[in-house]
């Protein structure tokens, strides 16, 4: 018994001391197409527009610059570079909503909850592009234009 037990611990030791090897000798993940080359708190992005008014109760507010370019990803979220907690202050930029580090059972977490990391799935882009096809929509009472 005593053997697997310091069998177990030796393995896990190997396997931690060849990790921090491999990591301290690894590729540059900078240059990963993941991560985005500008350094972290470099960028001051200015807005390229005014804000456009929302159209329903509770739609996301639209993003009023380009994002093109902007890596988020698993690893690396080029927005919170700007909105995020610990840089909103010196960028300029409005902060991350605290409803964003609640998780699905409502625990308050202390980084942004998985479920609203990819800003870019509800933040779009604002633009006065037609529509692409037809519709009837109209903006809530007392929204939109």
């Amino acid at each position: 018994m005593k053997i697997k037990v310091l069998f177990k611990w030796m393995a896990a030791l190997t396997l931690l001391v060849s990790g921090a090897l491999w990591a301290a000798n690894s590729v540059d993940l900078t240059s990963s197409p993941e991560v985005s080359g500008t350094p972290e708190g470099s960028v001051k992005m200015p807005k390229q527009q005014g804000r456009m008014a929302l159209n329903y109760v509770n739609q996301p507010p639209m993003v009023p610059h380009s994002v093109d370019g902007y890596q988020v990803s698993k690893n690396t979220n080029r927005c919170l570079q700007c909105h995020g907690v610990e840089h909103y202050r010196t960028t300029g930029a409005p902060r991350v909503s605290p409803t964003h580090f609640m998780d699905s059972d409502g625990k308050v977490l202390s980084n942004v909850a998985p479920r609203r990391y990819f800003c870019l799935q509800c933040h779009v882009p604002q633009t006065d592009a037609p529509p692409i096809v037809e519709n009837t929509f109209t903006p809530s009472k007392g929204f939109g234009n």
